[in-house]
């Protein structure tokens, strides 16, 4: 079709991640589309200027951008008040979706047609699956909002399909891998991984943790800590191993963890310190290892320790915030690859279950 020009249309030219280019032409800046590139029609210049005209009424409203929406959304009560993770991440993913349907009406959204456009847009993350996952999520949610806020009618964007999979039940440290690691990174990442060993905190709890999370009890001391994640107070008895940890702590020094010129770290910051340090011990390495050893797996160990110190299948469960089926195939799997442990953590494990008179996990 020979290129024709009306006054006032407005083109979105966009490529695809196929590498292929879609076009999409509005009535006005703001207005209704009328015509995009994978569109049958029109054929003939005719047709196209007939599907202007039943488009070019301007309501009295003028109409918002995709631009302006996300804008509103930044601002709003209900991104303000999520934590700090979360508006850096969400920020992220709302940018690019900004960039990439900034002029497009708002309203599109409200079309069918719009999920294609937005999985198509997807695509560009598909080599990552966590990505393309969360990319998805963070839309549906700003459209839920949009939805809910009255800026627009409904949307077409629920319940987009996820591709990441993952089951890291398998994969804990065992007394052999936090020694191999103890013995060769320096002190500031040995205290992080210890402490998760002991505490089972997630890296941004752990990040947090200081001496006014420390109480004493009849029999020892504890830490009581509100997590990130849920608000939830955990309340941790303090082993052997984690007392000597906080007693070795620098007594003007208010955090427990710092970073290795005794920066505030946060979770990336640990998490990559105990990485950075994991690649440098050949027999921790991914390639060694056949998977990807993580603060994050520090977890498993500890719930194996708190079965250890006699807290029911129910109690860890509730404290790590996972199910009372993962929590057991967590510990039978600590069990399986710790050989030094094997008949200690069965034998706690099958007292656990058997305490809950038969109840199915």
């Amino acid at each position: 079709m020979a290129r024709i020009e009306l006054k006032g249309v407005h083109r979105v030219r966009r490529k695809l991640a196929n590498g292929m280019y879609r076009e999409r032409h509005y009535a006005w800046r703001g207005g209704p589309c009328f015509w995009s590139s994978d569109m049958s029609f029109p054929k003939h210049g005719v047709e196209y200027i007939a599907a202007f005209s039943t488009h070019a009424a301007r309501p009295t409203e003028p109409r918002k951008l995709t631009k302006t929406v996300v804008d509103q959304f930044l601002d709003s009560a209900e991104f303000l008040s999520t934590k700090p993770r979360t508006q850096k991440d969400y920020k992220k993913w709302m940018r690019r979706f900004q960039e990439e349907f900034s002029d497009d009406p708002f309203a599109m959204f409200a079309e069918p047609e719009s999920r294609g456009e937005v999985s198509e847009w997807r695509q560009q993350w598909a080599h990552s699956p966590k990505q393309f996952d969360y990319c998805g999520t963070v839309v549906t949610r700003f459209l839920n909002w949009a939805e809910d806020n009255g800026k627009i009618n409904r949307h077409f964007c629920h319940k987009l399909p996820k591709v990441y999979e993952a089951d890291r039940a398998e994969i804990v440290w065992t007394p052999a891998d936090v020694d191999l690691f103890c013995q060769a990174a320096p002190e500031y990442a040995r205290r992080i991984l210890i402490c998760a060993c002991e505490t089972g905190l997630r890296p941004g709890d752990l990040a947090g943790l200081n001496r006014g999370h420390i109480q004493a009890t009849r029999h020892g001391r504890r830490l009581r800590v509100r997590t990130n994640k849920r608000s939830t107070i955990a309340t941790i008895p303090v082993s052997q191993k984690l007392g000597a940890l906080l007693d070795a702590t620098p007594s003007d020094r208010m955090l427990i963890l710092v970073g290795d010129k005794g920066q505030k770290l946060d979770a990336e910051s640990a998490s990559k310190a105990v990485s950075r340090w994991r690649n440098r011990i050949p027999e921790l390495t991914p390639e060694a290892k056949g998977f990807d050893l993580r603060l994050y797996d520090a977890r498993g160990t500890a719930a194996t320790r708190l079965l250890e110190a006699g807290l029911g299948l129910n109690d860890i469960a509730s404290y790590m915030g996972w199910s009372i089926r993962y929590a057991s195939q967590v510990i039978e799997h600590y069990a399986v690859i710790s050989e030094d442990e094997t008949d200690r953590v069965k034998r706690a494990l099958e007292a656990a279950q058997k305490a809950k008179n038969g109840t199915k996990l």
